[in-house]
This record gives C-alpha cells, sequence and structure tokens, in this order.
C-alpha cells in the first residue's frame, strides 16, 4: 500500500506541476484535457483501468526522459511511447500501458479507415498527425486491426479529441487518488 500510495502521489504530483501549461494550440491546459478525458471515459461507464488510461494518456508531455522526441509547437511527438514506459516503470499494468503507447496510432488508424474523422480534428491535433507519421499506411493498418486492445484504444481516441472543452468543469485530481493505488496495488 505504500509504495502504490507514494507513486500515486509521483503521479498526481507531475499532472498537477506540468498540468497547468497550456495543451498546444488547445483551449484548455493540460491537466484539464487529463481530467476531461477521465470524465468522458467515465461518463461511458469504462472500467477502472481504461478511466485511468483516459486520465494519463498523455503522461509523455510532462516530463523529459532520454528517448523524447520533441518539438516546441505541438511537445514530446513520442509522448506515447515514452508515457507507456514510463507507466511500465512504475508498475502500472501492461493493458493499461499499452491503451496509453495506442492513443496516437488510433488517430493514426481512424484518419486512415474513415476520412470524415480527419475532419473532426483540431487544427493542433492535424498538425500533430503529420510530425506522427500522417493516416496509416494498409499494412500498418492490418497490425494496428489486430491489437487485442484495439476497441478500447479507439474508445480512448475518442475522449481525446471531446477533451478540448473550456467550459468544462468537473472532478479533480484528488478523485483519481484511490483508484490509482488500487490498480497498482492489483497490476
Amino acid at each position: 500500500m505504500q509504495h502504490s500510495a507514494k507513486i500515486a502521489d509521483e503521479v498526481i504530483a507531475l499532472l498537477e506541476k506540468s498540468g497547468g501549461d497550456e495543451y498546444f494550440g488547445e483551449a484548455v491546459s493540460k491537466l484539464e484535457h487529463a481530467l476531461q478525458c477521465a470524465w468522458h471515459a467515465q461518463q461511458a461507464h469504462a472500467d477502472e483501468e481504461l478511466v485511468l488510461a483516459a486520465l494519463l494518456h498523455d503522461v509523455g508531455h510532462l516530463f523529459d526522459e532520454e528517448g523524447t522526441v520533441r518539438d516546441e509547437r505541438v511537445g514530446v511527438v513520442n509522448h506515447d511511447e515514452m508515457g507507456a514506459q514510463w507507466l511500465l516503470a512504475r508498475g502500472f499494468s501492461p493493458r493499461l500501458a499499452a491503451l496509453v503507447g495506442g492513443h496516437v496510432d488510433a488517430k493514426r488508424y481512424l484518419t486512415a479507415t474513415h476520412p470524415d474523422y480527419l475532419q473532426r480534428l483540431s487544427p493542433a491535433s492535424m498538425e500533430t498527425l503529420q510530425l506522427q507519421g500522417g493516416p496509416m499506411s494498409a499494412e500498418d493498418l492490418a497490425d494496428y486491426a489486430s491489437q487485442p486492445e484495439l476497441r478500447d484504444m479507439l474508445r480512448l481516441r475518442s475522449w481525446d479529441e471531446m477533451a478540448k472543452d473550456p467550459a468544462w468543469r468537473g472532478p479533480g485530481l484528488a478523485e483519481y487518488r484511490d483508484l490509482l493505488i488500487r490498480h497498482l496495488e492489483s497490476a
């Protein structure tokens, strides 16, 4: 319990410290974006692991570690991979890390398979799409579609796109501390 609480507090502190920063061309902060995304997951009755993945999907933007590819306009281009590695190193489950690690490819998948999806992206999200490789190729589509967590990666992606409302008000980070601890103890 003590180790899990320490990690949960580390995650919360990281979100609080860096989370007030602007979310790359959007009308919300990084923290507001994370909280909205988790809230959307809860509203959709997602399981606790998926709710936490929604909360933590952009954690890779919040730290600098060796291997980060940073672009000052859009943050850490490989934030999905870096976030997944960071979470695994702290004891989060492989499924949660896979969901975080797959949310960028979900955007690439959706833009390749649903042309109307591209029109719904914000200008900042369209810019990051290009830096992240653009819509997937046919070969990449087949590989990605075989992911065991495909459905939940796509759900997470939709909440990610919805979580940009500057007027949104909802639960704060403290609401997620017990959920973080519970997850870390069972991972």
